[in-house]
């Protein structure tokens, strides 16, 4: 079962010729695991995951391993369009010891059958065939155009109880993800916006997996760790920051915007690069979005530690 906590969906840093940072993406890995997230999800949406090949994802994996980030504070993206480059991710993250595995559906056909979709995922983890494998199945309509729905996962629980551990619900839709957590109390359900944190922690969900958590991580954290002492008030205390940080960057495309706060307070220009069909933030945007922020209640302040005080 995947930790429940505060997952942050890691942006990627990459130059200007698209080539990844493995020591700008570390150091802001381990900022993050400094603020209190239980977990990194590495090579999601918001990580740009669907812009790098294969190797690419295999090899910058690898690195970040030999860098020392924590195998089991790892989520890995491994959905694609095809059989065969799901299970070569899927493989090569558990051959390094990486199990849990969060998985958009095959996502360039629309309006799919169920049947369809099941037999997708069902081929790619009977042909994976590790026990090892934590699957979190991935819901992002907006983005993916394919949508699971509750059939389906009942289904895929129901083939697959030790595989099946979790749902990443990143519809923005709180009556949804609260059916799911309803619907299916033996799986982790995270929430992929961070105004439903509260909401979906006191349903019995199990935090969020949010772009956001890029810059508020430690705000998230507070709530959540408050949330687990039964201090409601200390929760609700914390949690307008973490709306507010979400809904500024709504208004912003998301990885371009969360890109542009982290180079303004690395003062490193190389950070704001994301690779095409993607632009950058123009500068009056990225003035405009750091005022918003700061009028939402808050900076990015790269030596911020956790609320351990690690």
């Amino acid at each position: 079962m995947p930790t429940k906590g505060i997952y942050a969906a890691v942006v990627t840093p990459v130059d200007d010729t698209g080539a990844i940072s493995i020591e700008r993406y570390c150091r802001h890995a381990r900022w993050l695991l400094r603020q209190g997230c239980a977990g990194l999800g590495v090579f999601g949406t918001t990580s740009e995951a669907n812009s790098f090949s294969v190797a690419e994802r295999q090899a910058t994996l690898e690195a970040f391993l030999q860098a020392g980030l924590p195998i089991d504070r790892l989520m890995l993206g491994v959905g694609t369009c095809n059989r065969a480059d799901t299970v070569a991710l899927c493989r090569h993250a558990l051959e390094h010891g990486v199990t849990e595995l969060v998985m958009l559906p095959p996502f360039f056909y629309k309006n799919n059958a169920d049947e369809g979709l099941f037999r997708a995922y069902a081929e790619v983890i009977d042909k994976v065939a590790d026990d090892r494998m934590a699957l979190s199945l991935y819901h992002f309509p907006q983005v993916s155009g394919v949508p699971l729905t509750r059939t389906l996962i009942e289904r895929l629980v129901e083939a697959y109880p030790r595989t099946i551990k979790g749902i990443k619900d990143s519809s923005g839709d709180w009556a949804h993800t609260r059916g799911l957590i309803e619907a299916f109390p033996s799986l982790a359900v995270f929430s992929g916006n961070d105004t439903h944190l509260l909401q979906n922690l006191e349903a019995g969900g199990a935090g969020t997996i949010s772009a956001a958590a890029n810059l508020a991580a430690h705000e998230s954290a507070v709530v959540f760790e408050a949330f687990g002492k039964g201090d409601k008030a200390a929760a609700e205390a914390a949690m307008p920051v973490v709306a507010n940080v979400r809904r500024t960057l709504a208004e912003y495309p998301l990885i371009a915007a969360i890109k542009h706060v982290i180079a303004e307070g690395q003062h490193d220009d190389v950070w704001r690069t994301v690779r095409p069909p993607l632009l950058e933030l123009d500068r009056p945007s990225g003035e405009a979005l750091i005022r918003a922020l700061d009028a939402a209640g808050y900076a990015y302040d790269p030596d911020l530690y956790s609320v351990a005080g690690a």
